[in-house]
């Protein structure tokens, strides 16, 4: 059968080259695109790839992202409160992104990344103080 398929997928792909419909001298003797779906296992690849093209991300995937956002809200943010707010956020999102991955919760493996983010924020003094 796969064989068979295999076949099939030859002789089209050599019917489209003699046709001028496939543009093969753009790609010889070049290396394929990575990918960085090698940390996935290959029974799942193409299930991620369908699911990526969808426009659905994995749940990590997304989180990081919601993280990167509330770091760039951050760096820009001089309300008090919107930042207090989106503080807890990011702590709540870096456990949930830390429990996904399996890690254990300690603040001492993460020291250098939370240096970083409390570095950006700053505490305003009101002016009624």
């Amino acid at each position: 059968m796969i064989n068979a398929i295999r076949l099939i997928a030859e002789s089209r792909i050599s019917e489209a080259i003699r046709k001028g419909q496939l543009d093969v001298e753009g790609w010889r003797n070049k290396p394929l695109p990575m990918t960085n779906d090698y940390l996935v296992p290959e029974e799942l690849r193409m299930a991620h790839k369908i699911l990526k093209n969808a426009g659905y991300l994995p749940p990590e995937i997304e989180t990081k992202k919601e993280i990167q956002q509330i770091e760039d809200l951050l760096a820009t943010c001089e309300d008090e409160r919107t930042r207090v707010k989106q503080i807890k956020k990011l702590s709540y999102l870096m456990m949930k992104l830390s429990c996904m991955k399996g890690d254990t919760l300690n603040i001492e493996n993460q020291k250098e990344y939370y240096r970083q983010v409390i570095e950006r924020i700053t505490v305003k003094k009101s002016s009624s103080e």
